[in-house]
C-alpha cells in the first residue's frame, strides 16, 4: 500500500476479498456440510436453542431462507426442532451430539486449513490479525451485539 493512500479504502478493498477466504476455507468443511449450514451449526452453538424468527435474523436471511438452511441440517440429524413451550405455534430448535460433534469437526478442519495454509506466518502475526478481526467486529457492533446477553431479544412471541 502506498503510503498516501487512505487506509481506510485499503481496507475496504482487503475486506471485499475476504469472501474468496471464506470460500477457500469452506473446501475444507466436512462433507454435506455447505458454509450456511456450518451458519446454523455455529450459531446455535455458540447461543443455544432459539426460534427460526432468531436464527433467520442473526443469518441476516428471509425466514424462507433459513427454513430451507435448518431443514437441511435437521434431515440429517445435526438439529432438532421441538414445540416452544411458550408459544405452541413456534418452534426451537438447538443442536442435537451429532450436529455438536460436527460443529467440532468442521472447527477443527478450519483451523487445520489454516495452519497449513499460514505455516511461514510467525504465530505472533496469527495472534495479532485473530485479535484485530475480533476488535473490528465489536467495533462495527454487528456480530458481538447478537452475542451479547444484554442486547439478546426477548422470548416473547414477535
Amino acid at each position: 500500500m502506498a503510503q498516501t493512500e487512505d487506509p481506510y479504502r485499503e481496507l475496504a478493498r482487503q475486506l471485499g476479498s475476504v469472501g474468496a477466504v471464506r470460500r477457500e476455507l469452506a473446501r475444507s468443511f466436512p462433507h454435506d456440510c455447505q458454509p450456511a449450514t456450518a451458519i446454523v451449526l455455529m450459531l446455535l452453538g455458540r447461543r443455544g436453542e432459539m426460534r427460526m424468527s432468531e436464527l433467520a435474523d442473526l443469518m441476516g436471511v428471509d425466514m424462507s431462507v433459513a427454513s430451507r438452511h435448518v431443514t437441511h441440517t435437521v434431515d440429517r440429524g445435526w438439529v432438532d426442532r421441538r414445540p416452544d413451550p411458550l408459544d405452541g405455534r413456534a418452534r426451537l430448535m438447538r443442536l442435537t451430539e451429532s450436529g455438536e460433534r460436527l460443529l467440532a469437526e468442521t472447527h477443527e478442519r478450519v483451523a487445520q486449513t489454516l495452519a497449513r495454509r499460514l505455516d511461514d506466518w510467525p504465530l505472533e502475526d496469527v495472534a495479532r490479525l485473530a485479535d484485530l478481526l475480533a476488535r473490528l467486529r465489536v467495533d462495527l457492533g454487528e456480530c458481538e451485539r447478537h452475542l451479547d446477553p444484554r442486547h439478546l431479544r426477548s422470548t416473547t412471541p414477535l
